[in-house]
């Protein structure tokens, strides 16, 4: 089968690997839909560490034994490989799992691993049932498309009477403006990006200002009428974004933690922000298994979730994919493997 590979820096390919092979309750997926999200990291860097694909929709084709899927099942794969018996695990938060099980130990081979591939391997409790009115593009922004985000929403428990801020407008970005507006809230974000700041408002959010503008804090502050922010989505994993979250923030406010960052700490007052504003902070990553149904449901029903997708490509144009991811001009990008 086919399958992405990074060979260098900015340089990218197919390759061709065994097909996987079902085991016990690992059932094989034939991918149709492979959204991209981090992996370009590694495409930019020439290290394949950050693996070829997290995040898949397409259709069960092989199980070893009987299981909670079958052949013709049309499925969300969702990422990871928790065990699915700790306690995290069956409280449905599977994505926090301390047990995950090692891939290749278990199935004696990397086939199949990651989505960016014509098969993969996943447990039967992670494929999760796509209507089969629901288009398989759509479906497949029910991971890193709106999970993060989703996620965030259900935390802060967001809704009509909130004021929702969100710094870094890329996918996970995106979906917050999805995600808020579809609740209800209203949405500012800050982006430099122009491309990303259209397409936000195309999706519903009332302002997006750029973070070089000087006055990027007052203009936050005359939006809440002086009040500050309800909630915040800090999306780009800057460290000045998170600060920006906690000036902007109404006493009593809340900031969820999304956008991955290497920084070793964070620039808020302990007496100043946490103390005396008495601040919540969340750190999400995805949602639990039972939210599902209601992630699909944002699918359904928003009007502009489509938007979302700016560019699909086939797997053999991964290089032209992910150059294109690199660059930023873009929304969220989809291969198609069997394209």
């Amino acid at each position: 089968m086919k399958q992405a590979a990074i060979t260098g820096i900015r340089q990218a390919k197919t390759v061709e690997v065994p097909e996987p092979v079902p085991k016990d309750n690992w059932a094989k997926v034939k991918v149709l839909v492979a959204p991209l999200c981090t992996e370009y990291k590694g495409f930019l860097s020439g290290d394949a560490a950050h693996g070829y694909g997290h995040e898949a929709a397409g259709e069960v084709v092989e199980v070893a034994q009987s299981c909670r899927v079958k052949p013709g099942d049309r499925v969300v794969v969702q990422p990871g490989t928790a065990c699915g018996r700790c306690a995290i695990c069956l409280s449905g938060f599977f994505i926090h799992c301390p047990h995950s099980i090692d891939f290749e130990t278990f199935t004696g081979s990397a086939s199949g691993r990651d989505a960016l591939a014509q098969y993969l391997l996943k447990p039967d409790w992670l494929l999760c049932p796509i209507p089969e009115d629901l288009p398989m593009d759509l479906a497949s922004l029910a991971v890193c498309g709106l999970g993060p985000t989703f996620a965030a929403c259900d935390a802060m428990n967001v809704g009509a009477f909130d004021s929702v801020l969100i710094t870094g407008l890329g996918p996970a970005g995106l979906g917050g403006v999805v995600n808020a507006v579809f609740r209800g809230a209203r949405v500012l974000a800050v982006e430099p990006n122009p491309y990303r700041a259209r397409l936000a408002q195309e999706l519903g959010a009332e302002i997006v200002l750029s973070p070089g503008d000087p006055q990027v804090t007052q203009k936050i502050m005359e939006w809440t009428e002086g009040r500050g922010v309800d909630v915040s989505f800090e999306c780009s994993g800057d460290s000045a974004a998170f600060s920006l979250c906690g000036e902007t923030a109404r006493r009593l406010g809340q900031i969820a933690l999304i956008g991955e960052s290497e920084a070793p700490s964070l620039p808020l007052s302990v007496s100043k922000h946490m103390i005396r504003k008495g601040l919540r902070l969340h750190g999400v990553w995805h949602y639990p298994l039972p939210a599902f149904p209601r992630v699909l449901q944002v699918i359904r029903d928003s009007p502009v979730i489509g938007k979302m997708i700016t560019h699909v490509f086939s797997l053999d144009e991964i290089q032209q994919a992910w150059e294109t991811q690199a660059g930023g001009q873009c929304g969220k990008v989809l291969i198609r493997p069997w394209d």
